[in-house]
């Protein structure tokens, strides 16, 4: 079969199965089997394939209908212009949580040699996005699944920053005790538990732990902003990524423990997407 063949075909089944963007994804998963860019598919779209080739693209446009996410088909997922490694023990990397990563390299640009603590590190897309950033930065990155820090040390070390980075296994900050840091960054589970079912069925297959925000959404912020003050040094800042409509209650979850300063940061889509404050 030739590329544009094999394409069409693809995107008529993952269209017939109600996936929301067929021939995107067709086209992503392609350019995987054939290790080039999607623009390649274009320019040689008369390509005949290998058996092994389809063999494998089949195998994978398999793993797309039953609703498997295409970053943990391929293995990564690109992210402040970074092609992370994803694996099915960490949250998938979203465009909306760049705008995070660019509000804390801003805030930490300019302070030279700092140290921050990244909660809920995941793949560790955030924490090894600002080390890339912000030179003079050293980071204590946190996960309480040891397969979620495995995938994080896997893609400091393929972009030259585990140097800088302290791993610990545990719950938000108790492997961190005793430590102070300029800034702590998180974007902790927020969906309200009732809303989890809801959810598309590829949301569904990422870690429920990175998803479940308890009954209101709410339970990782309380602990998170509620804790954070004995660890930030004077003036050090916590940034934390927040769902729709969230802004506001976090917002005065940071009043009540104290931090000053307190902003907000729209996304691209104009939805009110960060809220940072500055302990006193």
């Amino acid at each position: 079969m030739q590329v544009n063949e094999i394409l069409k075909s693809a995107a008529e089944k993952l269209n017939a199965a109600g996936i929301e963007t067929p021939r995107l994804d067709a086209e992503i998963l392609l350019a995987h089997v054939l290790n080039c860019r999607r623009l390649n598919l274009y320019v040689d779209d008369k390509k005949i394939l290998t058996g092994a080739q389809i063999s494998r693209f089949e195998n994978l446009i398999e793993g797309r209908l039953k609703k498997n996410p295409v970053a943990y088909l391929v293995g990564n997922k690109e992210f402040m212009g970074l092609s992370f490694a994803v694996t099915p023990a960490v949250l998938i990397p979203r465009p909306d949580t760049e705008i995070l990563t660019q509000v804390a390299i801003e805030k930490l640009l300019p302070l030279g040699e700092v140290r921050f603590a990244d909660l809920g590190t995941g793949s560790g897309a955030i924490c090894v996005s600002i080390l890339k950033f912000v030179k003079g930065a050293t980071a204590a990155a946190v996960d309480i699944s040891a397969e979620a820090i495995d995938c994080a040390k896997f893609n400091a070390q393929k972009f030259g920053v585990d140097d800088r980075i302290n791993f610990y296994c545990g719950d938000l900050f108790a492997p961190l005790a005793g430590q102070k840091f300029h800034a702590v960054i998180s974007n902790p589970p927020y969906i309200p538990t009732n809303d989890l079912e809801n959810l598309q069925a590829e949301v569904k297959t990422e870690p429920r732990s990175a998803l479940d925000g308890g009954a209101d959404g709410l339970n990782f912020y309380r602990r998170i902003i509620g804790g954070a003050p004995k660890f930030l040094t004077g003036g050090g800042f916590l940034a934390v990524e927040v769902g729709i409509n969230q802004a506001a209650a976090v917002k005065k979850i940071f009043a009540e423990n104290n931090f000053v300063g307190v902003e907000i940061f729209k996304d691209l889509s104009g939805i009110n997407r960060v809220v940072l404050g500055i302990r006193d």
